[in-house]
């Protein structure tokens, strides 16, 4: 009996061992899977900010309510395409930006395409109906809430003015410098397994939740909301 309890210790403690192992694994990776979005996502929106003649004018960034910035999302096609990446979103906050909730963005398009490409796009979400459309299980750009193509540049602000009604603004860039975008048929998607992992809440209180100060945030994530600072605060 001794020998037979004994072995039946070893077994739980080495189960709880192998969880404890596997537990550990699993959350770096996550860990690893948030730095890596926050961090090319804040490297995108940098790209689109440094270059004077595309950049996004200030008058207009400055009255966004929420940023949403998706790296190197795939479009692959073969007579009917598809999309897909990972991206984040924060909310203007007082003083400057939450932290970054994490989005899937996917859908198709339809058309004689062949081949396949990388675009970083880039939204501002100008108001609260946007805002609160994002947070639903799957939104549809160009869908419930208007999508328009974002003016750039320093001589954008005559045209500002027209795309103030848009709960969008879309910007993208495949090749070379970013462009003003209209993008439909896609779809973003709140990935829910990764806020939790991260932050133990979904993306609907990150986002409209008491707001994290930026040391509470997790380092991996902070970088977003630190570049988001850079170019607009209010």
């Amino acid at each position: 009996m001794p020998l037979i309890r004994t072995l039946i210790i070893f077994t739980i403690v080495a189960v709880v061992a192998l969880g404890a192992g596997l537990t550990s694994a699993q959350n770096n990776s996550r860990t690893k899977d948030a730095a890596r979005h926050s961090g090319d996502a804040a490297e995108s929106f940098a790209d689109i900010m440094n270059v004077k003649d595309s950049a996004i004018p200030k008058e207009l960034l400055d009255k966004a309510e929420a940023i949403a910035v998706f790296p190197s999302v795939v479009k692959a096609a073969f007579l009917i395409g598809g999309r897909g990446g990972q991206g984040v979103i924060s909310r203007r906050v007082k003083g400057g930006w939450s932290a970054p909730a994490f989005f899937n963005i996917n859908g198709g398009s339809f058309g004689p395409q062949i081949g396949a490409q990388k675009t970083d796009y880039v939204f501002l979400i100008m108001n609260e109906d946007g805002i609160n459309g994002l947070l639903k299980d799957k939104f549809e750009l160009g869908g419930e809430a208007g999508v328009s193509a974002g003016p750039v540049g320093r001589d954008a602000a005559a045209s500002t003015n027209l795309r103030l009604g848009a709960g969008i603004l879309s910007y993208s860039r495949s090749k070379g410098a970013y462009i003003g975008a209209a993008l439909k048929g896609a779809y973003i998607s709140p990935d829910n397994d990764l806020n939790e992992a991260i932050y133990g809440k979904n993306a609907t209180d990150v986002l409209t939740g008491k707001p994290m100060s930026f040391s509470e945030m997790p380092v991996a994530v902070r970088i977003f909301p630190r570049t988001l600072v850079r170019y607009s605060i209010r």
